[in-house]
C-alpha cells in the first residue's frame, strides 16, 4: 500500500502563516476562562434583609456552592420595593457570571401583576438558574391579640373592619399578597404596614406594633414555641414538618385558601450559557446533599427544590406567571 503524502508547506507560506498561528492563544482565550469559572468571587443579591427566609436559605445553599465551585459566594442584601430594588440590581449587572440575584414568586410573577411599571422584566432581563427552595406561608398573629384559631380571628377581623394591622417583607412581596388573599377570600379588611424585610416585621410583631403577618414556618417557630406568637393556620395542602401542630386551611376551615412562596438563582441576561449550566449544576447538587436538604426543611423550614434544569426551570416562570398575574391583577392589589 503506498504511503500517504508527506504535506510539505514552502518556507514563505509558513512564516505567512505565523502571526496566525501565534494568535491562536487569544482566540481560544475566552472559552478556556469561562471554562475555568469562578476565578473569584460571586455576588448573589438577596433583595430582603437578612434575618429573613429568603436571606437564611440562601446562605445554606450559598456555604455548600462556595465549597464545590472552589471560590466564596458572597451574599449581599438589598432589601427594599417588595424584592424588585435588589433583583433590578442584578438585571442591570454585566452578564459576566460573577452577579446573581435570588428572586421569587414575589418578585416575578406577583410583580408584574403588582407593579405598572416595573423596572425590569422577570423573563427577558434574567436567566432562570435553578430554583433552591419552596416557601410554604402560614399566618400568626401576636399573643395578646386574643384568638387562637383561624375562626376567631376572621369574626374578630369582622368585628374590627380596617382596625387591625399586618405587615410584610414589602409592598407586592408574597406575605403581603398572602395576607390580601386571606381578606379577599374572608370579606375583611385590615391596614398593611410595609418593612424592608422579614426580620423587622417580626420585631414589631413581638412588640405589638401590627397584629398579625403572613410568613414561611421556619420564622414562625421560634416565636410559636416560646408562646410569644399565635400560629393560625399553614395556607398550604399538607402541614409543616417543622410546625406539625398547625393546622392546613382545609383543616381550619377555609380549603380555598393556599399562598406560598418559592425562590431560585437567576442571571442577567446574556450570561453565557456555560456558566448557567455549571451553577445550576452544582446547584442541584446542593439540594440533594442530604444534609443540606434536612437543614433547609428541618431548620428554615423550606423544602428544597432539585431537580429542574434551566430550560425546566424556566417552563415553571412562566407557568407561574400565567397563574399569579390575573390573580394579582383581580384583587386590585398595588404596589405603586
Amino acid at each position: 500500500m503506498p504511503r500517504s503524502p508527506t504535506l510539505r508547506l514552502p518556507r514563505r507560506t509558513l512564516l505567512a502563516t505565523a502571526p496566525a498561528l501565534l494568535a491562536l492563544p487569544a482566540l481560544v482565550r475566552p472559552a478556556a476562562a469561562q471554562a475555568a469559572w469562578p476565578t473569584r468571587p460571586v455576588r448573589m443579591v438577596v433583595p430582603f434583609a437578612a434575618g429573613g427566609a429568603t436571606d437564611l436559605s440562601s446562605r445554606v445553599v450559598a456555604q455548600k456552592l462556595s465549597e464545590l465551585l472552589g471560590q466564596p459566594i458572597v451574599i449581599e442584601n438589598r432589601p427594599g420595593a417588595g424584592g424588585t430594588l435588589g433583583v433590578d440590581n442584578i438585571a442591570k449587572s454585566a452578564p459576566d457570571g460573577y452577579s446573581f440575584a435570588i428572586s421569587g414568586l414575589s418578585t416575578t410573577a406577583l410583580a408584574m401583576g403588582l407593579y405598572k411599571n416595573l423596572s425590569y422584566d422577570p423573563v427577558k432581563d434574567l436567566m432562570p438558574v435553578a430554583p433552591t427552595v419552596l416557601a410554604p406561608i402560614g399566618i400568626v398573629v401576636r399573643k395578646g391579640l386574643g384568638v387562637s384559631t383561624l375562626q376567631e380571628f376572621i369574626a374578630l377581623l369582622k368585628s374590627k373592619p380596617g382596625q387591625l394591622t399586618y405587615g410584610s417583607a414589602g409592598n407586592g412581596a408574597s406575605g403581603h399578597i398572602s395576607c390580601v388573599a386571606l381578606l379577599q377570600q374572608t370579606g375583611t379588611s385590615a391596614v398593611h404596614v410595609p418593612y424592608r424585610g422579614s426580620g423587622p416585621v417580626f420585631n414589631d410583631l413581638l412588640a405589638g406594633v401590627i397584629d398579625f403577618t403572613a410568613d414561611v414556618p421556619g420564622l414562625m417557630k421560634p416565636h410559636v414555641e416560646s408562646g410569644a406568637l399565635v400560629p393560625l393556620v399553614m395556607a398550604t395542602e399538607q402541614r409543616s414538618s417543622i410546625l406539625p401542630n398547625v393546622p392546613t386551611s382545609a383543616e381550619a376551615g377555609l380549603p380555598g385558601y393556599k399562598a406560598y412562596s418559592w425562590f431560585g438563582i437567576f442571571a442577567p441576561a446574556g450570561t453565557p450559557q456555560p456558566i448557567i449550566d455549571k451553577l445550576a449544576q452544582a446547584t442541584e447538587t446542593t439540594l440533594t446533599d442530604p444534609a443540606i436538604a434536612s437543614r433547609l426543611e428541618n431548620e428554615v423550614g423550606l423544602p428544597p427544590m432539585p431537580g429542574y434544569t434551566p430550560a425546566k426551570f424556566a417552563v415553571f416562570l412562566r407557568q407561574e406567571i400565567d397563574y399569579w398575574v390575573p390573580l394579582v391583577k383581580a384583587s386590585g392589589a398595588s404596589a405603586d
